[in-house]
């Protein structure tokens, strides 16, 4: 070995001890090697494994760590605008009258509004005339013959009546054109006007005209209230030539499918004309009505071809007479829509309590919608 290598040698093994130490200080210092909360929890652990434990040791969780926020807070989204309720167009007078006796009131039936007995006097006067939709269980609002109306229409009919067994004549016939022309949502006018009757020397009849206003109206049912008028223009031949004044409730009801149940009950009071002549008297009356409608309007010339029975209840209230007549009468009764708003009736009505003022009497009618 060579003198010199010795205290090279001796270098070399200085510095690799040194560099020994170096990294040792090193990874002292370091921070894995600082207490840890494992090895602290280790520790603790160790330190309390010796004492008797008073409570559970509580698991350490790591710190949740805060999240860095954005210069700028985010916007809120626009909310969604809301729609604006529509606005109620108001009419004139001459304008609410011309749309409810010549407007399209069949074309928009959205324009229909409930009316309530809440908002009798404030809703419905000053608005146009809109012909209601069909009732809860889908049946038509239409007028059938011998039966109370209840419901408000655009329409006019011509009917025939044949009595058979009167008291002065065998038989005898009578003829009417009744016409309904509504005003407004709350108000229209029926007239009556006799055509023809084969009773004395005049055919002419008593003319009557009757405002009738709506209570209320839903879905499901019609009120109204009639005041009719009957003016003396006829002939006490005739039954007729007498001026009397005639309130009457009406009602319309359809809650189930094509049932429709319907009526009404008033007074008839006679004041003025040929009164004793004519035979009239002063006497309440009611009404009711059960149908079914079994055909959709589009089948014609069978659509809406609904069956009914009417029973009329009479009584006599005056004493204008040596008795107080009372009178009960039922019969059936039908309406078909023969196409284009054309329709046909018919309706049959007999006495069943006596004295009869007839055997029995015989209605038709034919009908256009407009």
């Amino acid at each position: 070995m060579n003198r010199n290598s010795k205290p090279i040698k001796s270098l070399y093994q200085a510095l690799c001890l040194f560099g020994l130490g170096f990294t040792a200080l090193a990874l002292a210092s370091s921070p894995v090697n600082a207490a840890s909360p494992t090895t602290k929890g280790k520790t603790q652990a160790s330190h309390h494994s010796s004492q008797k434990a008073t409570k559970p040791a509580q698991a350490t969780y790591p710190t949740t760590q805060t999240t860095a926020q954005p210069a700028y807070a985010p916007t809120r989204p626009a909310a969604a605008p809301v729609a604006a309720a529509p606005v109620e167009r108001s009419y004139t007078f001459g304008e609410m009258v011309a749309e409810s006796m010549f407007g399209d009131v069949y074309a928009e039936p959205s324009k229909w509004q409930e009316l309530g007995y809440g908002n009798l006097f404030s809703k419905g006067w000053n608005k146009p005339w809109v012909s209601p939709p069909a009732g809860g269980g889908g049946a038509p609002r239409m007028g059938w013959l011998n039966a109370e109306d209840g419901v408000f229409y655009r329409l006019s009919i011509a009917t025939f009546a044949w009595q058979h067994g009167t008291g002065n004549y065998s038989d005898s016939y009578s003829g009417m054109l009744t016409s309904y022309t509504p005003v407004s949502a709350r108000f229209e006018v029926r007239t009556d006007i006799g055509l023809a009757s084969n009773r004395g020397p005049s055919n002419f009849a008593d003319f009557i005209v009757t405002p009738r206003f709506l209570l209320s109206e839903s879905k499901e049912q019609t009120q109204s209230l009639d005041l009719a008028f009957r003016t003396p223009t006829g002939n006490s031949y005739n039954g007729q030539g007498y001026a009397s004044i005639n309130p009457q409730y009406n009602f319309w009801t359809n809650y189930w499918k094509g049932l429709v149940v319907r009526g009404g009950l008033g007074f008839n009071v006679p004041y003025s004309g040929e009164i004793a002549n004519a035979g009239a008297r002063s006497t309440f009356y009611s009404n009711v009505a059960i149908g079914y409608y079994f055909t959709e309007h589009n089948a014609a010339p069978f659509g809406d071809l609904v069956l009914y029975v009417s029973n009329k209840f009479s009584q006599v209230i005056d004493n204008r007479g040596p008795s107080s007549t009372t009178t009960f009468s039922m019969g059936p009764g039908f309406r078909d829509h023969l196409g284009d708003n054309w329709y046909l009736l018919g309706a049959v009505d007999v006495p069943v309590t006596n004295p009869k003022p007839y055997d029995y009497q015989v209605f038709g009618g034919i009908m256009k919608v407009y």
